[in-house]
């Protein structure tokens, strides 16, 4: 049951969303997916003045190739991730990702940018989208603007959304790569992460590395990545990276986990998540959705 009042718009269209957001006052929150939403509208957690049900505008819709990059609209669920053959082909470490989340109940309503949009420390799409160097793209009534993927995360809960903005889609530049996603988990099937691990592995070879519930908002690491630059993954490249990531998280103890194990095990996942990046970028390997760990 939801207490508090609020008042509710269902507009069809981007210009009616955007006049919306010009002429409403006070608090506004976005309804897509509502898995988050709802549960703290009922929770008290949040006591917004506006909830704008955005499901039914076209143009925040659709998962397709433009140009260069992956297009993901802001409605796309983490079912539709996991069943589309775009995904499969340009971004398989997407789907990987969507299979970890919650339940088949929740992956069918709930989205992929609603999940930054979320920006809790664990969500799984942000330590992907770190790894993949996406680009969000946003409007309002003041126009259109894009944030880079590393700069959308200001601190738990907290993202560069502003007040007149809504996330259009996120986008991801086509390259050939090869990635893994490693998510700590209590047990196998439903949980928040302990602890994740994304790498993007390129040609070059290069090596993207981010991680999820290991700070106050998913992070990636710039000195992780610096030092296997260039480098063939062997067992001292990887002895090295894995030696950094002490010195780049800042995990904290509550009820699922202590600091102490989940810096533990990032270094047993980061070790085996460059290991599975490299061999599938070579043409072998584990078989996405494997898990790892």
């Amino acid at each position: 049951m939801i207490g508090h009042e609020f008042t509710y718009f269902r507009p069809s269209s981007l210009a009616e969303l955007n006049e919306l957001l010009a002429s409403t006052e006070g608090v506004k929150r976005f309804l897509a997916g509502g898995t988050d939403v709802v549960a703290m509208l009922r929770d008290d957690a949040i006591a917004p003045d506006v909830v704008i049900d955005i499901k039914q505008i076209e143009d925040l819709a659709g998962l397709c190739i433009e140009g260069e990059t992956l297009r993901i609209g802001a409605l796309v669920t983490f079912t539709d991730l996991i069943e589309s053959a775009v995904v499969e082909e340009h971004a398989p470490l997407l789907a990987e990702m969507a299979e970890t989340v919650a339940s088949p109940g929740i992956r069918n309503r709930a989205t992929l940018v609603g999940n930054i949009c979320s920006a809790v420390p664990s969500c799984d799409a942000g330590s992907v989208l770190l790894a993949y160097d996406a680009t969000v793209h946003l409007a309002g009534p003041r126009g259109e603007r894009t944030v880079d993927i590393n700069d959308w995360f200001t601190g738990p809960r907290t993202t560069a959304l502003r007040d007149d903005e809504v996330v259009t889609h996120v986008s991801i530049g086509l390259r050939r790569h090869a990635g893994v996603y490693v998510k700590l988990m209590r047990y196998a099937g439903e949980d928040l992460a302990q602890a994740a691990v994304a790498v993007v592995a390129d040609a070059e070879p290069s090596y993207r590395v981010a991680f999820g519930a290991l700070a106050p908002t998913p992070i990636r690491s710039p000195r992780i990545e610096a030092a296997l630059s260039g480098r063939v993954l062997d067992d001292a490249a990887i002895a090295e990276a894995v030696g950094l990531v002490g010195g780049e998280i800042s995990p904290i103890s509550d009820i699922r986990s202590t600091a102490a194990y989940r810096a533990h095990m990032t270094e047993v996942m980061l070790e085996r998540g460059l290991r599975a990046a490299a061999s599938r970028l070579a043409g072998d390997g584990p078989a996405y959705g494997t898990r790892l760990i």
